[in-house]
């Protein structure tokens, strides 16, 4: 059987548009099993499993055990996670930013730093339902609609990041991680120290490591779509790198790989950002 992909993105809900930036609905089939890389990036790790568990053998923080998960929550990490698949692989990813940890689940996305969760530990009965209404026959706009309706019932708007460290997550997002962190700061009128003191407990990692994040998430995501003649040192060199070994260097910290090996060995990876506009 040859490889088949389906990949279907859509928008969330008003209510939902400034803590989720999109669904990605994914069917692949005929691969052959392996492991998949669980990547570091802007966005918390939220995918709910159709049919097959989302199986984690290897978690971002090594103290953690390797479980199966219906409905998988993962805060933001630094280094890659190893997921088991059979070669087919069906689900809806959620790309929820951190900005959206407080107001729908009343906790800074600092406390799921590097660790994996069933999200039914965190939302309650909601989560299981989640699960529930994505299984079975339905279409993408259906299923898209059920997370719509059950996250938008966990939202309160009461619960909101504070505006200067919104502001400064996505200043630091929109520029792809090239932002100066002294800048972000006088930006707020805060000390750089303070900046990260603040960063650090609402996030959970510090802004210049969301920055090396993001450069990183946007590198890989070049690499993967930029045809061959375009090089890796050209793909560092936009990115914001020094050169082509601070790329590689990167890769092998965030991504226990070097961009060559990750990119021969991984299938197409529900991380990606749709291209959305509008």
């Amino acid at each position: 059987m040859e490889p088949t992909t389906e990949v279907v993105a859509a928008r969330p809900a008003p209510e939902l548009a400034g803590f989720i930036d999109h669904y990605l609905g994914y069917r692949m089939t005929g691969y052959e099993p392996g492991l998949h890389r669980g990547l570091p990036s802007r966005h918390l790790t939220f995918i709910v499993a159709i049919g097959h568990t989302v199986d984690v053998v290897a978690q971002t923080d090594p103290g953690q055990r390797p479980a199966n998960y219906r409905c998988v929550l993962s805060g933001l990490q630094a280094s890659p996670a190893a997921i088991s698949h059979s070669g087919h692989q069906e689900g809806v990813a959620i790309a929820l930013t951190p900005l959206g940890s407080r107001t729908l689940f009343g906790v800074p996305a600092s406390e799921l730093w590097n660790t994996s969760l069933e999200f039914a530990d965190v939302a309650g009965p909601v989560g299981d339902e989640l699960w529930e209404r994505l299984q079975g026959p339905a279409s993408w706009p259906q299923r898209f609609a059920a997370c719509d309706r059950l996250l938008t019932r966990l939202a309160c708007p009461d619960r909101l990041v504070t505006p200067e460290l919104s502001w400064a997550w996505r200043t630091l997002v929109k520029s792809g991680g090239t932002t100066n962190i002294g800048a972000l700061a006088t930006g707020i009128g805060w000390s750089r120290q303070h900046l990260a003191r603040r960063f650090g407990t609402e996030f959970g990692l510090s802004p210049k490591l969301a920055a090396r994040i993001t450069r990183f998430e946007r590198a890989r995501r070049m690499i993967e779509r930029t045809p061959s003649f375009v090089t890796i040192a050209q793909v560092a060199a936009t990115c914001g790198y020094y050169d082509q070994a601070h790329l590689n260097r990167d890769f092998a910290e965030l991504a226990g790989c070097s961009p060559t090996t990750w990119l021969a060995e991984e299938i197409p990876s529900v991380q990606d950002d749709p291209g959305l506009r509008g």
